[in-house]
């Protein structure tokens, strides 16, 4: 979390960055609130207790939650949402749509895809594996999936529609229809309690957040956003149109291939582990917009600063509106994406007639 900081640092002390201060307060606000909340009570020993100053040790009461429980799933939370945020931001500078998201591509519904033939399929197979690998399994094959679809997806749009964004967004919803059939397929073949894993798989859940995924989404978001700095001259130069982005030298063969790939490993990673989570990277895109302007180079950044705060105020609903029971965070999410797009339709309305 202070290494993406540091990272935005150069960004947040330019004169535009009024938006990044509002957004990175919020934050760190919305955080503190997160992690004083919820089940067991959190007191200041339990804060103390990580130095050393508290009366009781971090593995016991409520400093083993707070430290071990509470306080990273609210980081990856953040992580999360600023991942889904980036690939949000992507997907729309890439189809110039604020209406795009990530599953657009069929991301999700790979993930989804893959997940489902892992708990219905596969689970049955007994693969001898180490039981520390197992828990492995489900979000290893998400991922997978994900990046699988995306592969397909690019190859099967350069032999279709060679050069067209337009054939890549048409080649994603069919890619996404065959997904979902084949997830109704394991929904239908699926035992009891094989479907209540799925079910509560596909709704979302950032439950299993701890310290070693918080690095690693931490590390992922690191190459993800020094990659994108070198990308978002051309993303504005796209914003003009194909014809005319590749008449001032970008190559679009090449930056879609680029974003395809980014936006696969951040959105498969946050489903991977995560669970289907929608309209976060629908919504914080186009907030970001309509409160900065269009300009990628804060699009991007202010975009991960908006998701982590969406999902981070999901997550903290979800676990707290009905203590001791836990909602799934997609419900909230859906909640709050779904009105915002009816919204963004009612707008779009003049220009699509």
């Amino acid at each position: 979390m202070n290494a993406l900081v540091f990272q935005l640092r150069p960004f947040l002390q330019s004169k535009r960055a009024r938006p990044g201060y509002v957004l990175v307060g919020a934050l760190l606000l919305f955080l503190a609130v997160a992690v004083q909340n919820g089940a067991v009570p959190v007191n200041t020993s339990d804060w103390l207790s990580a130095i050393g100053l508290g009366e009781q040790q971090v593995s016991a009461g409520g400093a083993y939650v707070l430290w071990n429980i509470r306080l990273p799933r609210a980081v990856f939370s953040v992580l999360v949402g600023a991942a889904l945020g980036l690939a949000g931001a992507l997907t729309q500078g890439l189809f110039r749509n604020p209406l795009a998201d990530p599953g657009l591509l069929g991301v999700s519904a790979g993930a989804a895809c893959a997940a489902a033939l892992t708990i219905v399929v596969f689970s049955g197979l007994n693969l001898p594996l180490p039981i520390s690998w197992r828990v492995w399994l489900l979000p290893a094959a998400a991922f997978g999936g994900a990046l699988s679809v995306c592969f397909t997806l690019d190859r099967i749009a350069r032999w279709i529609t060679p050069g067209s964004i337009a054939g890549l967004l048409l080649t994603g919803v069919a890619l996404n229809a065959l997904a979902a059939a084949v997830i109704g397929l394991c929904t239908y073949l699926a035992t009891d309690e094989q479907l209540r894993s799925l079910s509560f798989w596909t709704l979302g859940s950032l439950a299993g957040g701890n310290w070693t995924l918080v690095g690693l989404l931490t590390f992922l978001l690191l190459i993800a956003w020094w990659r994108v700095r070198y990308l978002d001259r051309a993303m504005n130069a796209l914003a003009l149109g194909e014809s005319a982005a590749a008449h001032v030298g970008v190559d679009v063969s090449h930056l879609r291939s680029h974003v395809i790939l980014l936006v696969a490993v951040l959105a498969g990673f946050s489903v991977a582990w995560c669970g289907m989570i929608g309209f976060i990277g629908l919504i914080a895109p186009h907030l970001v917009r309509v409160w900065a302007g269009a300009d990628q180079r804060q699009v991007v950044p202010l975009s991960m600063l908006m998701g982590g705060l969406l999902l981070l105020v999901a997550d903290t609903l979800a676990r707290t509106i009905a203590i001791p029971a836990e909602i799934p965070v997609g419900i909230f999410t859906a909640l709050l994406g779904s009105p915002f797009f009816l919204l963004l339709l009612r707008g779009a309305r003049g220009r699509i007639g």
